[in-house]
């Protein structure tokens, strides 16, 4: 596939229309083949919520970043992009800024939500860690907490042994990306 994109973009360049075409290529998301006990995709696990994301578009040197961006920056990105006014209410924010400076540190936080079950996990993920919170009926249920730098494959629940200011900051992230979890156990 890699080499079938730099086809169409170097047929592009050779045709001198890459001054003028934004290129963006998206897969969806993963699939859990037995990891943490789950054949499915919708969970709130790396393996499952990480996605391929490409962006060529002129003005924008060939490079690859680690930043965190989400899938619905990518409106707000290609109005950047383009010199388009981005309507009011959108929900992402352009990653633009990321694409110019790769070494960028993208979105603070980027969310996400599953309800394979009875219960709903609404998790946030930061540059190191996953924080998530499985409610029922409006109360919490379970907690996760996952350090991606030491365990890539979240297998060590850390939540039980973390530090109380790391908790509270990450839960704080996470109402924010979910605002409706202001129940009575998490004011």
């Amino acid at each position: 596939v890699d080499v079938q994109i730099g086809r169409v973009l170097a047929e592009l360049e050779k045709s001198g229309q890459d001054e003028k075409t934004i290129v963006v290529l998206w897969s969806d998301h993963g699939y859990q083949l037995g990891e943490q006990g789950i054949w499915g995709k919708a969970t709130n696990y790396e393996m499952s919520l990480r996605s391929t994301l490409i962006v060529a578009a002129p003005g924008i040197a060939a490079g690859r970043t680690d930043g965190l961006v989400e899938l619905l920056d990518l409106y707000p990105t290609l109005c950047e992009l383009s010199s388009l006014p981005a309507p009011s209410g959108l929900g992402g924010t352009s990653f633009a800024p990321l694409l110019h400076a790769p070494e960028g540190a993208g979105k603070q936080a980027v969310y996400s939500q599953a309800s394979p079950q009875q219960a709903t996990g609404y998790s946030v993920r930061t540059d190191g860690y996953r924080y998530t919170q499985w409610q029922r009926d409006g109360v919490t249920v379970a907690r996760e907490l996952y350090n991606l730098h030491d365990d890539r494959q979240e297998t060590k629940n850390l939540v039980a042994t973390a530090d109380d200011k790391l908790l509270r900051e990450l839960q704080s992230l996470l109402l924010e990306g979910h605002p409706q979890l202001k129940t009575r156990d998490n004011k």
